[in-house]
């Protein structure tokens, strides 16, 4: 077993745990975009990143796809953590503004106003499908084409596959084809009609940590009441 730190809280995990499992073993919720149970993890989205080690060393890490290791401290919503999922996704926003997946995760987070160019519902690259049609479905008629930029998903050469079923799989489970929002606007981009509570303990600077991990926080429901 391997022994660790999350949120000050000892764990013990086996090993090849990654610390997404082991935050959600403990209850602590971590976003994810990219990351599903049953398909293997991509770290594409960085959306579950969480904060390693401590001081000067301490650095940025995505949970989904890092390892649990002996002796880790792990914080899961410090400010610095708080700040990198807010600007991803405001980023991812920009990329699928209509998503009403992405839409209720910034929303969570506190945006209100998304501040980049919007590109028109591109996909975000989360390889949700592609695992989907591979490990799932069995199929790999789709998967990955190109680099950087010009990185986008499809049937190679986009000719249309003689082994996928049509079985629909891979838009149940991307999050630009889910439920949509009408806005598309910049200054109405994130609706907020779905928000959950943000936590003011950490948004009005008072700590460093999240104080409480309840969703929602009872202490800010009184708060904002």
């Amino acid at each position: 077993m391997i022994n660790l730190k999350i949120n000050g809280l000892n764990v013990s995990v086996e090993k090849g745990t990654t610390l997404l499992e082991a935050a959600k073993f403990l209850g602590f919720p971590i976003p994810t975009l990219c990351h599903m149970d049953g398909l293997s993890p991509y770290g594409a989205c960085r959306l579950c990143v969480v904060e390693i080690g401590e001081d000067s060393n301490a650095k940025l890490v995505s949970s989904c796809i890092y390892p649990a290791e002996e002796g880790l401290k792990v914080r899961t919503a410090s400010t610095r953590v708080l700040k990198a999922r807010k600007m991803i996704l405001e980023l991812l926003l920009a990329s699928c503004p209509q998503s009403k997946t992405i839409q209720d995760v910034a929303s969570a987070h506190g945006i209100r106003q998304q501040r980049f160019k919007q590109e028109y519902e591109d996909c975000i690259l989360c390889g949700l499908c592609v695992r989907m049609c591979e490990e799932q479905m069995m199929a790999k008629a789709i998967g990955f084409r190109g680099r950087g930029e010009n990185r986008s998903i499809g049937t190679p050469f986009d000719i249309k596959s003689d082994v996928c079923r049509l079985c629909g799989g891979c838009m149940y489970v991307c999050p630009a084809c889910q439920l949509r929002c009408t806005y598309n606007e910049p200054e109405k981009a994130i609706c907020g009609g779905c928000a959950n509570l943000a936590p003011p303990c950490v948004e009005k600077e008072e700590f460093d940590d999240m104080m409480c991990y309840m969703n929602p926080c009872v202490a800010c429901e009184i708060k904002k009441d």
